[in-house]
């Protein structure tokens, strides 16, 4: 992997009409020529596609689900790096440096630090936990924007297409290739779904999924308590 190759930023969308044009705005002025930027949307009934097209290299239809999404843009795109980005969550300055030099080293893929935008001061502590339990456990979430080269990708066999968990299961299956590259600079994310539900009741909500999925419940029926809580 050299400083020079092609980062595809992949972006899955459903309903991001508020969002969108910032997030490619802001994509669009790293003014670097080593991306492309791929949205990929599962549905939208607003005008999410039409309003990223103008902004994104490619934008394409996929079935709704996170996982079959990226996986879909994946296939489509052109990229030695492949680079999973939420359409609420903005790069820090120079990542594109960061990533290309943590993969020229000896890691396969990584992720960034999280800081949650938003005005609950517990935020900040929230962050700071979600840092600290993944560098500790080499597992990753979407939030912390996963990148890696294409050939990990390929060699686990993309994103598990599950409906909930495809982030935490695709970091257990890629610590089989390398351990992950924990960037200290910071993915700035939306806390909206934290305070849209509140703090406390999401990270109940959040660890008591992910206890029961490290324990082997089924991912199906975890999704459907997620949406009946939601």
């Amino acid at each position: 992997m050299t400083n020079s190759s092609l980062i595809s930023i992949i972006i899955p969308t459903l309903n991001e009409a508020e969002r969108i044009e910032a997030q490619l705005a802001g994509l669009q002025a790293l003014g670097d020529d080593r991306i492309e930027i791929i949205v990929v949307d599962g549905g939208s009934r607003d005008d999410t596609p039409t309003l990223a097209a103008p902004l994104a290299s490619h934008v394409i239809s996929s079935n709704p689900g996170r996982a079959v999404q990226m996986n879909c843009a994946a296939q489509a795109s052109q990229g030695d790096i492949l680079l999973f980005l939420h359409a609420d969550s903005r790069l820090p300055d120079g990542s594109i440096d960061e990533i290309q030099q943590a993969l020229s080293d000896d890691y396969e893929w990584g992720r960034f630090n999280i800081r949650l935008q938003g005005h609950h001061p517990m935020l900040k502590v929230i962050a700071l936990a979600m840092n600290v339990r993944s560098r500790l456990s080499g597992i990753a979430t979407g939030d912390q924007a996963l990148f890696m080269t294409r050939r990990a990708f390929e060699a686990v066999g993309g994103f598990p297409e599950q409906p909930l968990m495809e982030d935490i299961e695709i970091s257990k299956r890629l610590k089989r290739l390398s351990r992950p590259a924990c960037l200290r600079a910071h993915v700035v994310s939306s806390a909206r779904r934290w305070e849209r539900h509140g703090l406390w009741s999401t990270i109940w909500l959040m660890w008591c999924l992910r206890y029961r999925y490290w324990r082997g419940a089924d991912s199906q029926q975890l999704a459907k308590e997620y949406r009946h809580a939601r």
